[in-house]
């Protein structure tokens, strides 16, 4: 495999134009009906991408992609994407300087050059950093990086996958741990120059869980940190909600789960909301499946639990529905609840206007024995208009050896999506396909790939009509029987801003 000198990527998303609001009044003082906000393309995204796992044996992939449409259909200019080791302070490094010349510093990672082409690039593991950076222009609008390590033993061996995330100041993370058996580190890493200060909290079932060092950790500017959570808590705790605050400045956070015997993956924050949870892409096969559920705020929650499956929603036999105390963290079995089928959770208010906060995730397990994989699903939010996931291997059929599957649910109404597997890193034609999807139900696709694809591939899906859609991506492999693989959700990729039209010309002439 060929090799990069910088093996990690970073990414930081930041939304472009903002203008001037005007109130408008009627003669009696009433505020005028102005014209609706138009939506126009973000002008730039950041990201960033955690530490791989340090193994010995592991294997890094990373794949950029930015899909087609948006801001280059508007004459956007000084496009740029690429990713910086996080101890870097160039900006833009490895891009040509104001007077043409090369700017000092190493070159980004997995730079893009152009949308709807993915890059890929590879490293060994053991030593690579964190990455920072963003993309500008046209490469802005939906810009992804996928961080995929492969890891054939020790500790956490596995296929572990993350989609770099978009730094933020709150995060939750249900379905963490500081059991004996597991090495559960939160990864901080901080894409500005100036330090963030950043508070972890851990809950659990019976509330909050006392932690020595969890306060005031210090994230210098363009660095990373991270902490093993079982040195926070005196007592092993199976299952936790961690918490995570940026009192000052800006981080992304990410949890890498490593189990002795149950390997490892990524766990993203878990989307949070009122209303309905989705937490979608159980495989057909899963073995073991967990529920972690928190709720936030002062009100306990009361959730009816259905199983979303290829023909419609159903209830888990024994788990009708789940009751959330205030501030504490329930863990439910659900054992192998999908029985075959491709499956996706939905946790709903039990009542009209339960109105209580709910964060969740699920750990997925695949295989028997000794040769048992771990996965993390988190709750997501809708794709309100487009998603994408990179990082599909072009060279891996799907079938019982691996591959990639797209689970798309529609919790509520039918609704219609437009799904495209994008050209490979290597060369390709895209493919795009159209579908209905069933109102209650989980469509699994597992054959669409890019026409001669070489390399790594992105998948996008786009809402055209209906009711909400959410979306994950599985990618999995077989290694020496093992059945390794990893899921990431495909919340929408805020690739649009709303922006006010104006309705008046309210400029002022002066002589």
């Amino acid at each position: 495999m060929n090799r990069t000198a910088h093996p990690l990527i970073g990414v930081v998303a930041a939304l472009a134009a903002v203008t001037g609001v005007a109130a408008l009044t009627t003669p009696a003082g009433e505020p005028a009906a102005g014209p609706a906000a138009a939506r126009l393309p973000v002008e730039r995204s950041t990201l960033v991408c955690p530490q791989p796992a340090s193994s010995e044996v592991g294997e890094t992939t990373y794949t950029a992609y930015t899909p087609k449409g948006g801001a280059e259909r508007r004459g956007s200019a000084g496009s740029g994407a690429g990713l910086l080791p996080a101890g870097s302070t160039l900006e833009g490094g490895g891009r040509g300087s104001e007077d043409g010349k090369k700017a000092d510093g190493p070159d980004p990672v997995v730079p893009l050059e152009k949308p709807g082409v993915p890059v890929a690039a590879e490293a060994d593991s053991s030593g690579s950093p964190a990455l920072t950076g963003s993309a500008d222009g046209s490469l802005a609008p939906g810009w992804t990086v996928q961080q995929t390590t492969l890891v054939t033993a020790g500790t956490g061996r596995g296929l572990l996958g993350v989609s770099c995330t978009v730094p933020g100041t709150e995060f939750w993370f249900p379905g963490a741990s500081t059991a004996k058996s597991r090495h559960d580190y939160i990864h901080l890493t901080n894409p500005d120059d100036a330090p963030a200060v950043v508070d972890l909290e851990l809950y659990g079932k019976d509330g909050s869980v006392k932690t020595e060092s969890g306060e005031g950790i210090n994230v210098p500017g363009r660095s990373t940190v991270p902490v093993l959570l079982s040195t926070l808590s005196r007592e092993p705790v199976t299952n936790v909600v961690l918490h995570v605050v940026a009192r000052s400045g800006r981080i992304g956070a990410q949890v890498q789960s490593l189990d002795e015997k149950l390997g490892g993956d990524w766990l993203t924050a878990s989307a949070g909301s009122r209303g309905s949870l989705v937490l979608p892409g159980i495989p057909a096969d899963a073995t073991a499946v967990r529920l972690v559920a928190f709720a936030p705020g002062g009100k306990d929650a009361d959730l009816k639990v259905r199983l979303a499956t290829p023909t419609g929603a159903i209830t888990p036999a024994g788990q009708e529905t789940l009751h959330v105390r205030s501030g504490t963290t329930v863990a439910v079995d659900l054992g192998d609840v999908t029985r075959g089928e491709p499956g996706s959770l939905i946790l709903s208010p039990a009542e009209e206007g339960g109105g209580a906060r709910v964060v969740a995730a699920l750990r997925v397990l695949r295989g028997e024995g000794t040769r048992q994989e771990t996965a993390f699903i988190p709750a997501t939010a809708p794709v309100r208009e487009r998603a994408s996931a990179a990082g599909s291997d072009a060279g891996a059929e799907s079938g019982e050896d691996g591959g990639t599957v797209l689970s798309l649910v529609a919790p509520g109404k039918a609704a219609k999506v437009r799904v495209t597997a994008s050209a490979g890193s290597g060369g390709g034609e895209p493919v795009s396909r159209t579908l209905e999807l069933k109102a209650g139900t989980t469509t699994a696709v597992d054959d669409l790939r890019p026409e001669g694809a070489k390399g790594h591939y992105a998948l996008t899906v786009e809402r055209l009509s209906g009711g909400t859609v959410h979306a994950a991506r599985t990618l999995s492999l077989v290694d020496d029987g093992v059945p390794m693989f990893t899921v990431q959700t495909l919340p929408d990729d805020r690739g649009t801003v709303a922006v006010p039209r104006a309705g008046q010309d309210l400029s002022v002439l002066v002589d």
